[in-house]
């Protein structure tokens, strides 16, 4: 028989996906893929309820429907400080997922170079290897998860075609300032790259950190390609919408790209996600505190338990830091962890180029009651887990 593809000798399954069946075999609170356990707002699903029983079956738009883009580019309009054209700088994709492989292999030709910072959401490098390029590697420290802005130019003196930045980042819940995203921004201009943005926690930040679009800075709209989601905003993962706003000669090429991938996104679950893309202010303010409330909750709960973690400043998830119990894996840590103590977790050498096997990544993107349960459990890890 012939080879298969040498591109993806290096990939695993994903390990976060794995965990959740690994948390599903054992009955463990999952914490580990970052979905949630609540409704998403009634209003989409009303509207979803409605959408079934009106003519919204076929497809839509290869590039998404039109209220759907014009509703996006309202909203987006507003909150990027730039008049966002719907019809030439929208493509509609199967989730950021699609979004963010679209915008790579728009960009990225075979032997380019891309850089990541690490820790990285594990779609990265996957993405990068499968369009034919090479990760470049920058560290993130922590527990700010800053970088040094000397590493970071020697990696734009390698002539990278593109850097991903994710901004909340997944999973070490750093929101980049103004002042580090300023420095990106120089480099990419001095280098001539562009910029990928994965921005789909865009809306979950705590005070007093802010939201900065990498797009919305000084001469960067031209080479900044923003993918993002409505998955997390409204939760509504299962739906897979989600997209990518650049101008119009890029998004020229996303359009085909992802014509060639997906066709297009789901047209009732476009039709019905309208109703969210219309939501006032009011609306992230009170996702915004619904999450704030949950972070303290965990965070408390872990304090109490007296193990070490990350606080982090966006998005939902917190690093636990294991080294005490002596496990040289990670992975094995939880799948024991899922066993003995019935929680799941992600193993965090999947985030990091660096070797790294003493950080586990939990979310809290759950009911306060699951938040609590977990809680509960973990109290016990010490005398469930033996310490290697």
């Amino acid at each position: 028989m012939p080879e298969l593809s040498k591109r993806t000798e290096t990939f695993t399954d994903s390990v976060i996906r794995r965990m959740t069946r690994i948390s599903n075999q054992y009955g463990a609170v999952n914490l580990s893929q970052g979905f949630p356990d609540f409704e998403p707002p009634r209003e989409l699903l009303n509207r979803l309820a409605e959408v079934s029983n009106e003519d919204f079956h076929q497809y839509s738009i290869t590039w998404g429907a039109q209220n759907f883009r014009e509703a996006l580019a309202e909203k987006q309009s507003r909150l990027m400080g730039r008049k966002i054209d719907p019809n030439a700088e929208i493509v509609v994709t199967c989730g950021s997922t699609e979004a963010m492989m679209a915008a790579m292999m728009t960009v990225a030709n075979p032997g380019d170079k891309v850089i990541v910072f690490s820790p990285f959401y594990e779609n990265y490098g996957a993405d990068t290897i499968l369009s034919g390029a090479e990760p470049i590697y920058v560290p993130l420290y922590p527990p700010e998860f800053n970088f040094d802005p000397d590493e970071l130019e020697a990696a734009f003196k390698q002539k990278p075609k593109a850097l991903i930045l994710c901004n909340p980042s997944n999973p070490c819940g750093k929101v980049f300032t103004y002042d580090e995203l300023k420095i990106i921004a120089d480099l990419s201009e001095k280098y001539d790259a562009f910029v990928i943005t994965d921005e789909v926690y865009e809306h979950i930040v705590y005070a007093p950190h802010k939201h900065t679009y990498f797009a919305s800075l000084p001469n960067m709209w031209e080479r900044t390609i923003s993918c993002s989601s409505l998955s997390k905003t409204y939760s509504i993962t299962g739906w897979r919408l989600g997209y990518i706003i650049a101008p119009a000669q890029i998004i020229e090429v996303a359009k085909k790209v992802h014509d060639f991938l997906t066709v297009g996104a789901a047209a009732p679950l476009q039709e019905a996600a309208v109703t969210g893309l219309r939501f006032g202010d009011d609306y992230y303010r009170q996702l915004r505190d619904k999450y704030t409330e949950k972070r303290d909750l965990f965070l408390k709960g872990l304090d109490d338990i007296g193990i070490a973690h990350t606080v982090p400043q966006g998005a939902y998830y917190i690093l636990l830091d294991v080294s005490e119990f002596g496990y040289k894996s990670d992975l094995e840590f939880c799948e024991v962890l899922a066993r003995d103590v019935g929680v799941g977790a992600v193993p965090g050498s999947s985030f990091f180029r660096e070797d790294v096997n003493h950080l586990i990544r939990l979310h809290f993107a759950k009911k306060n009651e699951t938040l609590n349960k977990a809680l509960n459990r973990l109290e016990h890890i010490r005398t469930k887990i033996n310490k290697r």
